[in-house]
């Protein structure tokens, strides 16, 4: 059982738009739309431990966020960025968690992107 039906916002916009459903089935969307690395933190840089990718927070934008709430649950809480670098050409997703399953070195690349500029 997936988590619940998230909400989509956009970096630069902060719109809702339409959600895919459940967590997995919005990874599994976005991995249609071109989203196939799957990223993890690793200090202050998302990696590709397949694909061997670096990104620091300079190389990438956030394209999408998703979040998902657990209604009975808040360890089902997750949030799901739709991630893409032009310098690398690539596009993936990186999932983390909030709330008390949050974690802490993905915290701080989050807080370090939202001062990051988007520039297009």
């Amino acid at each position: 059982m997936g988590l619940p039906i998230g909400r989509v916002f956009t970096k630069n916009l902060g719109l809702m738009k339409e959600s895919y459903g459940t967590l997995s089935e919005t990874i599994n969307a976005l991995k249609e739309e071109g989203y196939t690395i799957d990223f993890n933190v690793k200090e202050e840089c998302l990696i590709c431990h397949v694909t061997k990718v670096s990104l620091s927070p300079d190389d990438f934008e956030i394209d999408k966020i998703f979040r998902f709430e657990g209604d009975t649950n808040p360890d089902d809480q997750a949030i799901l960025y739709a991630i893409s670098s032009d310098k690398e050409g690539v596009k993936g997703t990186l999932v983390n968690g909030y709330g008390l399953s949050s974690s802490e070195m993905a915290d701080k690349l989050v807080e370090k992107l939202s001062t990051h500029p988007h520039s297009n």
